[in-house]
C-alpha cells in the first residue's frame, strides 16, 4: 500500500499518485498548475551554487583554525556546514528528476541515498542550530555556572549524538523508499511506499514535531531568555551612567565624598568610547538573535504548515479544490524555502563574526600570496631561461666570428 508522505520532489511517488486523483477530479480540472519542471530546478541551481560556496569556504575555516580557537560554537557550526553540504551536493540529482518529469534515471542505490541525505539534513541542522542556541544561553545568560560543561570535547560528544539521532530519524524513510513504476505517466519514480496509513502518520507527525515544533519552541525560549538578559544588562549600565551625570543627587553625594581627591586621568585612548562599544556590541546580538529565529521560522514554517494541511485533507476533515491545489503545487516550493535555510545558516553564524572574516581574510591573502610566489618563480624561471638563451647565443656569434678571422690553410 503506497501512502502519500508529501508531494515533493523527494517522494515523487506519492506526488504523482496525488496528482492524478487530483486530474480525476473534474471539478478541479479549472485550478492552473505551477510548471514545476522548470521552475524547481532553477531554484535548486541558484540554492546549490549559493549554498556550495558559503558552506565550503565555511568548512574550509572552521576545520583549518588552530587548535587555541576551536571552540564550542565553532565545532556546532562545522557540522552544521558538513550536513548541509552534503545535502546541497544531491541537488543536482533532483533537478533533474524534476525536469525529466518525475522520472528517476540514476538508480535505486541514487534514490536511497539521495532521499536519505535529505532527511539527514531534515533533522541534523535543526538539531545542531537547537545545540548552538542552547550553547549561547549558558554562554551568555548563564556564563559561571557553564564553565566546567562547555569545552570542546562535550560539544564533540554532543555532536555525536546529534549525528545518531538524525540517523535514527533518516532510517524509516530510508528503508521505505525505492523506484516505483508509475505506469499512468509512464516514469520510474523515486518514493515512499508505506505498508499502512499508520506509518504514514507516524513519520509525519514525527517530522513535524521533532524537526520543527520542539525546535522552534527551544530556540525561540533561549533567545528570548538572551535578549532579556541582554536588554536587563543595558538598562543596568544606563543606570550606571545616570548615576554620573551632573545633575543626579547621586552625582552631587558622590561628589561632596570623593572632592578631595584629584580626578583619576584616562590612560586608555578608547576610554570614552567604552560604553558606546559595548552598546553596539549588544545591539548586533540582539539583530543576529532576531535574524536566526526568523530565518529558521521563514524557511520552515510554510513547508510544515502545507504538511500539515495534507494530514487534514487525507484524514477528511478538510476538502476543496483549494486544498488540493495548496497540496500539489505548494509543496516543493515551499520545500525549496526550506533549503535555503541551508544557504542562509553560513552567512548568519560564521560570515556575521569578525573573527570568521578576518581568518577568511587572511586565507585569501596566503592564497594570494602563494599563488603570487608561483607566478614569480615561473618568471624567475622563464627570465633565467631567456638569459640562458641570450648568452648562448652570444657565444655562438663569437665562435662564429672567430671562426671567419682565423687564416685559411695552404691552397
Amino acid at each position: 500500500m503506497e501512502v502519500p508522505d508529501d508531494p515533493s520532489p523527494l517522494n515523487a511517488t506519492s506526488s504523482m499518485e496525488v496528482y492524478l486523483n487530483a486530474s480525476s477530479d473534474r471539478s478541479c480540472s479549472d485550478w492552473p498548475s505551477v510548471p514545476m519542471a522548470t521552475i524547481i530546478p532553477a531554484i535548486y541551481a541558484v540554492i546549490c551554487a549559493l549554498g556550495v560556496l558559503v558552506n565550503a569556504l565555511a568548512v574550509g575555516v572552521l576545520a583549518h583554525a588552530r587548535a587555541s580557537r576551536t571552540t564550542v560554537a565553532n565545532t556546532f557550526m562545522l557540522n552544521l556546514c558538513v550536513s548541509d553540504l552534503l545535502f546541497l551536493l544531491s541537488l543536482p540529482l533532483w533537478a533533474v528528476y524534476y525536469s525529466r518529469g518525475y522520472n528517476w534515471p540514476f538508480g535505486w542505490i541514487a534514490c536511497k541515498v539521495a532521499g536519505a541525505l535529505h532527511n539527514l539534513n531534515l533533522y541534523a541542522s535543526i538539531f545542531f542550530i537547537t545545540s548552538m542556541s542552547v550553547d549561547r544561553y549558558l554562554a551568555i545568560v548563564r556564563p559561571l555556572r557553564s564553565q566546567s560543561t562547555r569545552n570542546p570535547k562535550r560539544a564533540r560528544l554532543a555532536c555525536i549524538l546529534v549525528w545518531l539521532l538524525a540517523c535514527a530519524c533518516t532510517f524509516p524513510p530510508f528503508y521505505l523508499r525505492n523506484i516505483h513504476h508509475v505506469e499512468e505517466l509512464g516514469v520510474k519514480a523515486c518514493g515512499l511506499s508505506f505498508p499502512s496509513y499508520d506509518w504514514y502518520m507516524t513519520l509525519v507527525c514525527m517530522k513535524i514535531i521533532l524537526a520543527f515544533l520542539l525546535p522552534l519552541l527551544v530556540i525561540s525560549c533561549c533567545y528570548f531568555a538572551i535578549g532579556r538578559h541582554l536588554l536587563a544588562d543595558t538598562g543596568l549600565v544606563r543606570m550606571h551612567n545616570a548615576s554620573h551625570l551632573p545633575n543626579s543627587p547621586s552625582f552631587k553625594s558622590q561628589a561632596s565624598i570623593k572632592s578631595e581627591r584629584p580626578p583619576t586621568p584616562c590612560m586608555r585612548p578608547r576610554c570614552t568610547n567604552s560604553r558606546s562599544l559595548e552598546g553596539r556590541g549588544l545591539e548586533r546580538v540582539l539583530w543576529t538573535v532576531t535574524a536566526v529565529v526568523l530565518s529558521f521560522f521563514i524557511c520552515w514554517f510554510p513547508f510544515h504548515c502545507v504538511t500539515f494541511l495534507d494530514v487534514l485533507w487525507n484524514e477528511g476533515w478538510l476538502d476543496g479544490c483549494w486544498v488540493e491545489w495548496t497540496v500539489h503545487n505548494l509543496t516543493p516550493l515551499t520545500l525549496c524555502l526550506g533549503f535555503l535555510n541551508s544557504a542562509i545558516n553560513p552567512v548568519l553564524y560564521c560570515f556575521a563574526g569578525n573573527h570568521f572574516r578576518g581568518r577568511l581574510g587572511s586565507i585569501c591573502k596566503g592564497l594570494c600570496v602563494c599563488f603570487q610566489a608561483r607566478g614569480d618563480d615561473r618568471s624567475q624561471k622563464r627570465g633565467s631561461f631567456s638569459t640562458r638563451l641570450s648568452s648562448f647565443s652570444l657565444k655562438l656569434s663569437d665562435f662564429k666570428d672567430l671562426a671567419i678571422k682565423e687564416p685559411s690553410g695552404p691552397a
